[in-house]
């Protein structure tokens, strides 16, 4: 087959996949049966089996470039599964310094742990992966509540892990000091503003800044789609020295998948936007932590974008981690929707100073 006829047989393969993906959104955003809307739930921790192809090139119309904007590709993975519930990866951070061992979140409250595997510095597949429910306080999976599923968002602030309800737009707060993805979790009290988010558009991004930083022990939360009086994004301070709210500034139409804050004091944020007509098209930005403050409306310079030319599916996950070189690796995932049509991708990248 010629390279037009792949990219033509490529894209038109995403078309079809992002097209499902705007449907699938479309009816999300609207009033359903519980049943159908967690389907893919897990009720008991249970072990599976995830497989890994690998992604040699990211840009299959040009196979020898790796640069892409400030990140360097490193390799990627579609990852698939015969367990029903895996997929839909909404939130995804490391539980090691090596960039190994993670703790994903799906979109219908569930968690996943396993071990990154690699060869050289190329992913290869996932090892000891597992699946459970996330609990509430009762220790019941939390998906028994209606709307109480759209787990968005996960932060770490070592053994405590914060998550993000978007449809309710909440926070839950776990423990996994308590027995790990076990753990039950308690809600936390948020600012009117956090609840009053648009359904469906709510909590999308949550990170911890850590001792050492600007606003450390603030959880900084980061909203899809809630604008502000002038359009940009909204986002909130929650705890730590200077509590309130702050605003992103929205261009080019995009909306925000996650974020995850570099050593170096930089908060990257994950970005996405949806047309009929080109697809979906990706971004990361870098926002000055030292920026960021109540009242503030904060900005920064476009590191990477991305669009259906590239592998990209609907990414929706990011966290980074520093290799025993000095080197800054980026990892990305997306979140496949459950539809037969879209992929779970696992991307890493090296930020290129």
């Amino acid at each position: 087959m010629s390279n037009h006829r792949s990219r033509r047989s490529f894209i038109g393969h995403a078309a079809a996949g992002f097209s499902t993906f705007a449907l699938s959104r479309l009816a999300q955003a609207q009033p359903a049966p519980k049943p159908a809307l967690i389907e893919h739930a897990v009720a008991a921790p249970v072990g599976i089996e995830v497989n890994a192809r690998p992604i040699p090139n990211f840009e299959p119309r040009d196979r020898a470039r790796t640069r892409f904007g400030s990140l360097d590709y490193r390799g990627g993975l579609v990852l698939t599964s015969p367990h029903r519930g895996f997929g839909g990866l909404s939130g995804f951070r490391f539980l090691d310094s090596k960039g190994e061992r993670f703790l994903a979140i799906s979109d219908q409250g569930t968690w996943f742990t396993g071990r990154i595997r690699y060869s050289g510095r190329s992913m290869t597949g996932l090892d000891d992966v597992e699946a459970a429910p996330v609990l509430n306080a009762e220790g019941r999976p939390i998906t028994e509540k209606r709307l109480w599923y759209d787990t968005e968002s996960l932060a770490r602030d070592g053994d405590l892990v914060y998550v993000g309800l978007e449809r309710v737009n909440q926070i839950m707060r776990f423990d996994f000091a308590k027995g790990g993805p076990r753990a039950r979790g308690e809600v936390l009290p948020t600012p009117p503003a956090v609840r009053k988010l648009p359904y469906n558009k709510g909590l999308e991004a949550l990170v911890f800044v850590p001792k050492g930083q600007p606003l450390a022990g603030t959880l900084i939360a980061l909203s899809e789609g809630g604008f502000d009086a002038d359009g940009n994004l909204i986002g909130f301070l929650l705890g730590g020295p200077t509590p309130g709210q702050f605003s992103i500034r929205r261009t080019d139409q995009q909306l925000i998948s996650d974020a995850v804050l570099l050593p170096s004091g930089d908060l990257l944020i994950l970005e996405r936007k949806f047309s009929w007509f080109t697809g979906v098209d990706i971004r990361i930005r870098a926002i000055p932590l030292k920026s960021i403050a109540p009242g503030a409306l904060v900005d920064g310079p476009v590191l990477f974008k991305a669009d259906l030319g590239h592998e990209i599916d609907n990414m929706e996950g990011i966290d980074a981690h520093v290799t025993a070189d000095g080197e800054t690796v980026l990892t990305l995932v997306s979140d496949d929707n459950f539809s037969m049509l879209q992929r779970t991708l696992l991307l890493q990248f090296a930020l290129v100073e």
